[in-house]
């Protein structure tokens, strides 16, 4: 089953992220930030806040780790095995 997204949205996966926190730094919307809690290598991960994305993309091309960040924009087209 596909789903279409109604909204931009970003996920960042927490085992990747590094909390170099350059994602937060250059999101216009403000929507990211850094996480209280640790994960498994010790970093404060970002996380999303959950509304307003603009899905600029300004994140996925700040962030140094591949497959930390991921935007989906308004629209998109999501199959059943994928993230959200």
């Amino acid at each position: 089953m596909t789903r279409i997204l109604e909204k931009a949205e970003v996920v960042v996966s927490p085992e990747h992220c590094k909390g170099c926190g350059l994602c937060v730094e250059v999101c216009p919307k403000d929507v990211l930030f850094l996480r209280p809690e640790f994960n498994s290598k010790g970093y404060h991960p970002a996380d999303y806040k959950g509304v307003n994305c603009n899905g600029c993309g300004f994140c996925f091309y700040a962030c140094p780790e591949p497959a930390a960040v991921t935007v989906y924009t308004k629209g998109a087209e999501l199959g059943d095995g994928e993230a959200i």
